[in-house]
């Protein structure tokens, strides 16, 4: 296995790492920021408040990312095995 061969797979491995969370992670940070504005104007800090609409949201968005998720995952798997007897040999 070269360097570039191994350079090129971790770069396309963090590449779809990036492409797969991003959504989620967004999701979340958004919905964070908007019940943060709400605790803050109404002065409510109970724990729960912030930490439930967020899994929710995370959970809603995974479910309807699965499709890209598991596609996006499969070709990474299927280049990955199909460029290995070269890097193997």
């Amino acid at each position: 296995m070269t360097p570039e061969y191994a350079l090129d797979a971790v770069s396309k491995a963090l590449h779809v790492t990036i492409v797969i969370a991003g959504p989620l992670l967004a999701a979340g940070m958004i919905v964070g920021i908007i019940i943060a504005i709400l605790q803050a104007a109404t002065q409510i800090n109970e724990s729960t408040l912030s930490f439930v609409p967020k899994l929710v949201v995370v959970i809603a968005v995974a479910a309807m990312a699965a499709p890209f998720i598991i596609r996006t995952l499969v070709d990474l798997l299927r280049d990955m095995v199909s460029r290995f007897p070269t890097a193997a040999g």
